[in-house]
């Protein structure tokens, strides 16, 4: 019997990019055994020499820019231009990660007990079960890898099928000369992924995808008590006030939604205009996303690029038709398509209703639907009218109207005038079924490593 191959389909043109042999039991096992192995060694290593060996991988990085970009456009279409700007947003990362990680490794020392000496040590987990999206294909599994390689614990990376070639590279990269079994990537079914979280070698899982994946995991590994980390889907709403500057706040809006081809979980889903700048708004909307230009992701000149998912248009298009069948006003469908490729135009629609699939599920393309509202009050309702909350955003000058409604909107994180950015100083967390735990920040170590308390009598 043959052994059974991934192949990797080109969103634009549908050309076979690869096929890969997936992963024997064999090759598994000989991966976890040998980074339990690596993390005997590295949990012990000073951090100096953990922080050395992650800058020079991100040196490896850097060095291979285009290459690495171009591996992404081809595998998930993403524009170029684009891929290249995830090349130097995964390296700023991980320098900010770098500068993070003493003050958020180091020891607790409590206050003073004569006769005692009390501090919290932040123990590594050991092997570290890495499951990574497509739709970032860099910057998703980076978000795990350096703290978890900072904090001591070896990492197995299971990166999606769509984008398996990003994966060998960044464990390429990250490898280490002395401790083969550090960072390794394999390449395996759902099934074999399964039987790698239950596997007692694994410590710990990180998973970033759909809330049904998520929700899979987490009873995978319930069973056997371990901790996961979930970054899961959002359905991110904006909220653009009376006040806001109408022509800054429709151009980020825009772009928060179409960026990446709107593939984000932190893209902009649905908006909500105050009624007396509705009308302008939708007009600025549409003629910005007339600008956009679908076509070949290597083409310099393209700023939209196919949809990784073949079945990803159909899809939108169906949240499209129960949106104008629920009364909903189709304003653009964009610029004709080209002739091939998985692509979906950049789709404006105007007095969508909450109940309509649009502003409830989550889209993943270049879809925004938008609504009047009244007051911050009704906007706020509806905002906060989902199970998903990865972010928000309020367009607004008024700093008191921002802080306001932040404090009551039910997200992980609540941008005023800005949208779609992670700042790597800030924990990346979700709320609802946008997941659990946090990425980045000093708090993206606490899930990577255990609380230990020493509580030693001298």
């Amino acid at each position: 019997m043959s052994q059974p191959t991934l192949k990797v389909i080109n969103p634009f043109d549908h050309s076979v990019v690869c096929e890969l042999d997936y992963d024997s039991d064999e090759h598994v096992d000989a991966a976890l055994a040998a980074a339990q192995l690596a993390f005997r060694t590295w949990s012990r290593a000073p951090l100096d020499e953990r922080l050395a060996h992650v800058s020079q991988a991100l040196d490896r990085v850097q060095d291979r820019r285009e290459e690495i970009a171009r591996e992404v456009t081809l595998q998930m279409g993403k524009p170029l231009d684009q891929a290249r700007a995830e090349v130097d947003t995964l390296i700023d990362r991980g320098r900010q990660s770098l500068a993070e990680a003493p003050l958020a490794l180091a020891d607790d020392v409590l206050p003073e007990k004569k006769g005692f000496c009390r501090r919290i040590v932040h123990a590594p987990l050991g092997v570290v079960f890495n499951i990574a999206a497509w739709n970032y294909p860099l910057v998703i599994p980076i978000n795990v890898i350096i703290p978890a390689l900072l904090a001591g614990n070896a990492v197995v990376l299971k990166h999606s099928r769509r984008t398996p070639l990003t994966g060998r590279s960044l464990a390429a990269a990250f490898d280490h000369p002395d401790l083969p079994g550090l960072i390794s990537n394999v390449v395996v079914s759902h099934e074999r992924t399964a039987r790698l979280i239950g596997d007692v070698r694994v410590a710990h899982v990180c998973f970033t995808g759909s809330v049904e994946g998520g929700r899979t995991v987490y009873q995978q590994a319930a069973r056997r008590l371990i901790d996961v980390g979930l970054e899961l889907g959002g359905k991110d709403p904006a909220y653009v006030a009376e006040d806001a500057d109408l022509d800054f706040a429709v151009e980020n809006i825009v772009d928060g939604a179409c960026y990446n081809a709107g593939q984000s979980c932190c893209a902009i889903e649905r908006v909500y205009v105050h009624r007396t700048l509705y009308e302008p708004f939708i007009e600025r909307a549409a003629e910005l996303m007339m600008r956009y230009r679908m076509g070949d992701p290597l083409d310099e000149a393209t700023t939209l690029g196919p949809l990784a998912d073949h079945r990803a248009p159909e899809q939108l298009q169906r949240q499209v038709d129960d949106a104008l069948q629920r009364g909903a006003r189709l304003v653009l469908d964009g610029p004709s398509l080209p002739n091939s490729g998985n692509f979906f135009a950049p789709t404006l629609i105007a007095d969508a209703p909450q109940a309509a699939l649009v502003m409830r599920e989550e889209s993943f393309g270049p879809l925004l639907p938008v609504a009047a509202v009244a007051s911050d009050d009704e906007a706020l309702q509806r905002m906060n009218d989902s199970t998903l909350g990865l972010t928000a955003s309020v367009w607004t000058r008024d700093a008191d109207r921002a802080e306001r409604l932040a404090g009551n909107i039910a997200a992980g994180t609540v941008y005023q005038n800005r949208a779609d950015y992670l700042d790597p100083m800030l924990p990346w967390t979700g709320w609802g079924d946008s997941g659990i735990g946090s990425t980045l920040s000093r708090y993206g170590f606490h899930g990577l490593t255990r609380r230990k308390s020493l509580h030693l009598r001298l």
